[in-house]
């Protein structure tokens, strides 16, 4: 399943919702989902490996824990 900005204009809850959505899907079926999306924050926990690309350069890559444990994707994505 491909999945180009699933968030994009979602309201929180909603996007809670989604990703809950994403996970039983993958969880029941066994799928795989590729998902390119730039609200990095609601994504990430329920990844399974993950690519940062920044001006069409792949800069990160790592699991969904990794990436958000990266000081690089704290401050980027989380403003942390």
């Amino acid at each position: 399943l491909l999945l180009d900005e699933p968030l994009l204009g979602l309201s929180p809850m909603m996007q809670h919702l989604l990703v809950d959505a994403i996970k039983g899907l993958k969880a029941r079926s066994g799928i795989t989902v590729v998902i390119s999306e730039q609200f990095a924050r609601p994504v990430l926990p329920m990844i399974d490996f993950g690519y940062i690309i920044e001006n069409g350069m792949l800069t990160l890559t790592g699991t969904g824990a990794e990436l958000m444990d990266n000081p690089e994707v704290k401050a980027a994505y989380f403003g942390i």
